[in-house]
């Protein structure tokens, strides 16, 4: 099924998504993306479903094309002091407060927002899928959050995070049994299945 351009004809949307919402380490990070109505990006879709390659192909042309766009993050000190779901709100305000143009209205992926400075917003559960902004912001939040991983594997390479970004595989959790925590650790988050969180 094709992406839809829009949601409201003739209203300048903003779409909305985050990545690294189900992690145990490293930030979430957010982005915001304002596409032209008649943009053409082929091979546009749900960042989960393309291959890296395919999500760094892609994010250049959307930042090409894109009207105004921004990317924001969230750190692992600041998802344990408030949630995260507070803290996949923050950073897609954050990277609301950078786009150089103002958008009419917020298309928001997810069933659930936090209202932004007066921006009248919509809510769509699977919208990374359905429309065109929700999907750029998914590539664009998703391949700045995977390069930052890999920065942040070279400091703790024994994680992995290069493979797998922090997420809680069984490698990434026996990494945490043998070594410990890192600062990048979220401590709010059960980091070993059999304990706890931390606090």
């Amino acid at each position: 099924m094709a992406l839809a351009a829009y949601h409201i004809k003739g209203v300048l949307e903003a779409g909305c998504d985050e990545a690294g919402r189900g992690c145990l380490a490293g930030p979430v990070v957010a982005a915001a993306v304002i596409l032209p109505p008649r943009v053409r990006i082929p091979g546009l879709d749900d960042s989960k479903k393309l291959t890296a390659a395919q999500r760094d192909e892609l994010r250049p042309l959307i930042i090409e094309k894109a009207v105004a766009w921004a990317v924001a993050e969230v750190s692992p000190q600041e998802i344990d002091r408030i949630n995260i779901l507070k803290a996949s709100f923050l950073a897609m305000h954050r990277a609301l407060d950078q786009l150089v143009q103002r958008p009419e209205a917020l298309l928001i992926d997810g069933n659930r927002f936090a209202p932004y400075a007066g921006i009248p917003h919509a809510c769509m559960i699977k919208g990374d899928g359905r429309y065109r902004s929700i999907a750029a912001a998914s590539i664009l939040a998703k391949t700045h959050r995977d390069a930052l991983m890999e920065v942040l594997h070279d400091a703790h390479p024994h994680y992995r995070w290069n493979v797998n970004k922090g997420y809680p595989t069984l490698d990434h959790r026996a990494a945490i049994r043998a070594h410990g925590i890192s600062p990048q650790h979220r401590l709010t988050f059960r980091l070993l299945a059999e304990e706890p969180a931390l606090f």
